[in-house]
């Protein structure tokens, strides 16, 4: 993933939670400023709980664990990461709050996936696997 990637994310990720605020999910968000930082942190968040939950120990079972909790979770263990991680950057984030805690999570979750997919196809031209 080079930067224009991350960048693309980034803004992409951004632009998903300021839409979500219009919805009623539970998501508040002050300004613009605010949701560009919530996607900074959520993205870091997100990134250090994939590396230590799955990416060490799929280095050390050499794929295998990885494998098994896909399938074993339905491909949901990615979703509850993403909650997880929503709910932490909240936490971390003045100005971003979750109205009902993890019920709102989960519903900003599951909108962020479907939203974010859908501006990536209309931006990059191809549709996005949902994470």
């Amino acid at each position: 993933m080079d930067f224009v990637d991350i960048l693309i994310t980034w803004l992409v990720t951004a632009s998903s939670l300021l839409i979500l605020t219009k919805l009623p999910l539970g998501i508040e968000i002050d300004n613009a400023g605010i949701a560009y930082i919530s996607a900074v942190v959520f993205g870091l968040v997100n990134t250090l709980i994939n590396f230590f939950v799955l990416t060490i120990p799929n280095f050390f079972t050499f794929g295998l664990y990885g494998f098994l909790v896909k399938i074993l979770t339905l491909g949901l263990f990615s979703f509850v990461i993403n909650v997880i991680a929503l709910t932490v950057a909240a936490r971390l984030v003045t100005g971003f709050r979750l109205e009902k805690g993890i019920v709102s999570a989960v519903f900003v979750a599951i909108a962020l996936s479907l939203v974010g997919s859908l501006i990536t196809t209309l931006v990059v031209g191809q549709p996005a696997a949902i994470v």
